[in-house]
């Protein structure tokens, strides 16, 4: 594996900062796909996963299909694009920060999951059935700095919010009436469609998924961009 040191884009370098040593990670063995051993070392997996395939020519073809929905690959990189913008130009992103994301399956947390890799954070994506307890302590052990939810699920968020001192604000989305005035969709609404993309390095953290907890306290698993 390579090393984790070296030219991380991160400017918030706490989750590396505070990895398990490197001689307690698993073993990577690349051999059987030895194209995995030539990635780069700067890697941005959204860029990889979304753009370059829209470069690629496959940008009128139907990526996310939900409900009587159908977003194509260039919908879809608009939306993650202009939320990309509103982390960075109006809620202060920095690389190597932490964005809590909470709803159900939806193409709009699809959307923020790429929008927050595209900034250079890392996404942290939580299940709906999780209530304030388990958010607290998500929040707490990451320093969660902000969240993205849809507002069905503001109940125990806004709860959470009231015990995580570094969280700075929550943006939500969604509702049959919207989201109001400073809600997701009003502030993509003002943003360009492209974005400036972070250039990661592969082995920056691109996102955490905690555990269920279901044997202990919820244990923070950090993948890279290259993991993914």
């Amino acid at each position: 594996m390579p090393p984790l040191h070296g030219a991380t884009a991160h400017i918030d370098s706490f989750i590396r900062d505070h990895l398990p040593p490197e001689d307690s990670w698993p073993e990577m063995d690349c051999s059987v796909l030895p194209e995995l051993a030539a990635y780069p070392g700067r890697l941005n997996a959204a860029v990889e996963l979304l753009d370059v395939m829209v470069a690629a020519g496959h940008g009128d073809r139907p990526l996310v299909r939900f409900e009587d929905e159908v977003w194509s690959y260039n919908e879809f990189l608009a939306r993650a694009n202009r939320i990309a913008r509103v982390l960075v130009e109006d809620l202060a992103l920095v690389p190597g920060e932490r964005v809590l994301l909470r709803a159900a399956n939806h193409p709009m947390l699809m959307a923020c999951w790429f929008a927050v890799l595209k900034a250079g954070g890392i996404a942290i994506a939580t299940m709906p059935v999780l209530r304030e307890r388990e958010l607290v302590h998500m929040m707490k052990k990451a320093r969660v700095q902000l969240a993205i939810s849809h507002t069905n699920l503001a109940d125990d968020i806004e709860k959470a919010a009231r015990s995580s001192p570094t969280l700075r604000r929550i943006v939500y989305f969604g509702g049959d009436g919207g989201s109001g005035d400073d809600g997701l969709e009003t502030l993509m609404a003002a943003k360009a469609d492209d974005f400036e993309n972070v250039e990661t390095a592969a082995m920056d953290p691109a996102i955490i998924g905690f555990t269920s907890g279901s044997t202990g306290t919820p244990q923070a698993t950090v993948h890279s961009h290259r993991d993914i």
